[in-house]
């Protein structure tokens, strides 16, 4: 049997004890643990740290988000790292995890994307600034180590006008991937936005279509929570093809009610039936999200304005817009030098 009394880190007293021990060495190892924890010192193991970590975070983060934080942490970082002191963790250590990331190959030679990359790698100096900040690590040595991957993917992929109705021309004689594909592509609305729609969310009279809530699926129950950011509540105005397409959908939905989900399938389902769709059409594969990138894309062909593209993708910052479509804008510099010029030499 082990058991302690100690002053927690909020001056509170603590008295804890736990029976079962099979040595000596395991009731000492477990006592130095929640000493450790409870005082929030900085000797503690990584793993015993992400704990009080996750149990913080569990407080401001959405359920989702948390699922998915707690997965790349448990994934990707904390078998790396869990049973190194915090305070002992340097930028040569990061540096060697980080190495391991990118040498890394699956079965068919593949690693993982840079995007991918940036994210873990993110993750783990966010764990490091959080200590710094409220466990007074003296810093982060993510900063020194220095980042791996890439913010954006260097290429985009996205379909064309005529390989979208390639594609969707294939899906007629399927009518629920045909309505959802429709919705993606002349909507360009997330996937949880899109499985997360009702049918009171289209006005018909007002040919709009509003995006107030999110679809998550997570340990097999389904989740309605708010959307990724306050912009993204927002209502967007849809040509009248997609209005007769979802009119036609609904119709043939018997027993809908105005507050049942109108797509009410997983993103599994979503996955699978492009992937089908394709083969079929013989367009280039892309991912769902790469429906959304499709519909920006020909917004710009159309020269829809940025601040328009940003109200309608549902993004808190222009800046987010240009950041991730101003390399799709045509160079018009030479326009610019020819209207200029023609305005010079007008009377």
């Amino acid at each position: 049997m082990a058991q302690i009394r100690v002053t927690d880190w909020t001056g509170k007293t603590v008295h804890k004890k736990k029976r079962g021990f099979n040595t000596k060495k395991e009731a000492q190892e477990w006592e130095r643990t929640f000493l450790n924890q409870a005082t929030s010192s900085l000797g503690m193991l990584f793993r015993d740290f992400i704990e009080l970590y996750l149990a913080d975070m569990e407080h401001r983060l959405k359920k989702s988000t948390m699922e998915n934080k707690r997965f790349l942490i448990n994934l990707k970082i904390t078998p790396f790292f869990g049973k190194m002191p915090l305070n002992e963790i340097r930028p040569t250590d990061v540096r060697r995890w980080q190495n391991s990331l990118t040498e890394y190959r699956d079965e068919e030679g593949s690693g993982y994307s840079e995007t991918y990359l940036k994210t873990i790698n993110n993750q783990l100096s966010a764990i490091f600034n959080y200590a710094v900040q409220y466990y007074d690590l003296r810093d982060n040595p993510c900063r020194k180590a220095g980042s791996i991957g890439k913010s954006r993917a260097s290429e985009m992929l996205f379909w064309t006008k005529e390989e979208f109705l390639r594609f969707i021309d294939c899906m007629m004689d399927h009518p629920v991937s045909y309505a959802i594909f429709m919705t993606m592509y002349y909507t360009g609305i997330r996937e949880g936005e899109l499985l997360a729609l009702t049918p009171a969310d289209i006005d018909f009279e007002n040919s709009t279509l509003r995006v107030n809530k999110n679809y998550q699926r997570i340990k097999g129950e389904d989740i309605i929570t708010t959307p990724k950011t306050p912009k993204s509540n927002r209502v967007i105005s849809i040509p009248e093809s997609l209005k007769v397409c979802l009119r036609e959908y609904i119709d043939q939905c018997y027993g809908l009610e105005p507050d049942d989900r109108l797509f009410p399938y997983t993103k599994h389902f979503l996955d699978y039936e492009l992937k089908a769709g394709c083969d079929r059409s013989g367009v280039k594969r892309i991912r769902v999200h790469d429906l959304r990138h499709s519909h920006v894309a020909a917004l710009i062909e159309m020269n829809i304005a940025p601040k328009l593209l940003q109200d309608r993708l549902g993004h808190e910052k222009i800046q987010t817009t240009l950041d991730t479509y101003g390399h799709l804008y045509p160079d018009r510099q030479a326009e610019v030098a020819r209207q200029f010029e023609a305005f010079m030499s007008s009377d």
